[in-house]
């Protein structure tokens, strides 16, 4: 394995505050989503409404999150980090308020999608600031370490809203978001002193007008397509629309260069190509496995509802190990070994679902620490890879853009093991069907790992001494 015998670039400790200040914002954000599921039942008797009407108010909120994104370049080149992450902060906390003053279905539905529009940022941000900070010789390490408090976050949530519901009531599943929000705007107010803005640049109207509600009407259509008792065609009419705003993005976007709200030139770069279709593959061999796995030890293992969080919880430890080891060597042997290792253990991990679904509860929760720390290997890689040769002015735009296209493989992800479980129970056995279904779900893992080989296979190179300062300008983002 080809090594940088210099060894790595030590993360310091003004990078080491930094990811402190940066995740007690991140943490509001990754416990939210999970903390307000809980409450959907005790939403539904509250308003008087119908759960299909009340997950709106979970729906809405990923949309506006969706929404968000593809903004984060320009709002960073206009504003800077530091002023977009306080502002951001800002609007969670007013949408979380308002969320928990909420007097009606309707009125929490619109509180969400404003609280969503500040949550769209916060994770985005934090991989950018980050990204930017590290540089490429210890992107691994940093994308490892602040994922795996990420990893906590399903396995919290559901705790946590359990208890502030049941003490509390449902309007504190909202409001304990404010303390939350105050501790990390006043640690950046302290500590957060990222580069300035470029300078005015001024928003692509055209471009925000196509990409926008395009990347939204795909992801409303995938997750009309995912909830199988809808009709088909309001789906259908949203793909096809929002396929046609893209298409119409592409070719506006390469009139427009750098100008673009997204720049598609950043495509020249290999490393960020090749990142790009791992992130579509990855966001789709992770989150489809995330749907099937509790349907699967519910319908074809018989296990009651309440166990089913602890026997997947192996996923989400594995996940961490694998972010941990695989941050390490990213930044040490490079991205290729990192990605094809952690390909093979997915792959086995999903194979045990696939050969061997009826084997004991403790050979599946093996199976499914392979698979968690294969997908953690494959995230750092990813990571790793996509900003390795990006010049740090474009790194925003780039976050976007590839927060975008792992939005849309998740979804298609979850679409598609949906799609081909559905099809399946209605002529097979339940174990058969699962079995069938979970080997679509290893054929992304495998499609992925036919693009591993194109990743850089060696670590970055150390920069030059004249680039010094760079790196000094990199790590003094975060002051004591």
């Amino acid at each position: 394995m080809p090594a940088n015998s210099a060894g790595p670039e030590p993360l310091g400790r003004d990078l080491l505050r930094l990811m402190g200040v940066l995740l007690a914002g991140a943490s509001v954000a990754l416990l939210d989503t999970t903390i307000v599921a809980v409450a959907m039942e005790e939403l539904t008797r509250a308003f008087g409404t119908t759960v299909r009407t009340a997950q709106w108010a979970t729906t809405g909120y990923l949309l506006a999150m969706a929404a968000a994104i593809p903004l984060l370049g320009w709002l960073t080149d206009r504003w800077g980090a530091r002023r977009v992450w306080l502002g951001t902060l800002w609007v969670f906390l007013a949408g979380s308020a308002l969320c928990g003053l909420a007097w009606s279905i309707e009125s929490l539905i619109v509180f969400r999608v404003v609280q969503g529009l500040g949550a769209g940022l916060i994770l985005p941000l934090v991989q950018a600031i980050l990204a930017g900070a590290a540089g490429p010789q210890r992107i691994g390490r940093v994308m490892g370490l602040i994922g795996i408090p990420g990893q906590l976050a399903p396995i919290l949530g559901p705790v946590v809203g359990g208890l502030v519901l049941g003490s509390l009531g449902w309007r504190w599943i909202f409001l304990v978001n404010i303390p939350l929000c105050l501790l990390a705007l006043a640690l950046a107010h302290r500590h957060l002193h990222p580069p300035p803005p470029r300078g005015r640049a001024r928003l692509d109207l055209t471009g925000a007008l196509l990409l926008v509600p395009g990347t939204v009407a795909i992801l409303a259509g995938l997750t009309l397509a995912d909830d199988l008792s809808n009709s088909p065609t309001t789906a259908v009419g949203l793909l096809a629309g929002g396929a046609a705003l893209l298409a119409g993005f592409v070719l506006h976007a390469r009139r427009r260069g750098e100008a673009a709200l997204v720049d598609l030139r950043l495509f020249r770069y290999r490393s960020f190509s090749t990142a790009t279709v791992m992130m579509f593959l990855s966001g789709a061999s992770l989150y489809g496995p995330m749907l099937l796995l509790p349907l699967y030890y519910q319908q074809a293992r018989g296990v009651p509802v309440g166990e089913v969080g602890w026997l997947v919880a192996p996923q989400g430890l594995g996940l961490m190990a694998g972010l941990w080891v695989a941050g390490r060597w990213a930044d040490r042997g490079g991205p290729r070994i990192v990605a094809l290792t952690g390909a093979a253990l997915a792959c086995a991990g999903l194979g045990v679902f696939v050969l061997a679904g009826g084997a004991p509860l403790p050979v599946l929760s093996a199976g499914l620490v392979a698979l968690g720390a294969g997908l953690g290997g494959i995230g750092v890689a990813v990571s790793a890879t996509a900003y390795r040769d990006l010049p740090a002015a474009v790194i925003p735009r780039a976050t976007s853009l590839l927060n975008v296209v792992q939005r849309i493989g998740a979804s298609v992800g979850t679409v598609v093991v949906a799609f081909v479980l559905h099809r399946l129970l209605a002529g097979l056995d339940t174990a058969t069907a699962f079995a069938h279904t979970f080997a679509w779900a290893l054929g992304f893992a495998a499609v992925a790992a036919l693009v591993m080989p194109f990743l850089p296979a060696t670590a970055p190179a150390p920069p030059p001494p004249a680039d010094t300062h760079d790196t000094e300008a990199r790590t003094t983002t975060c002051e004591p």
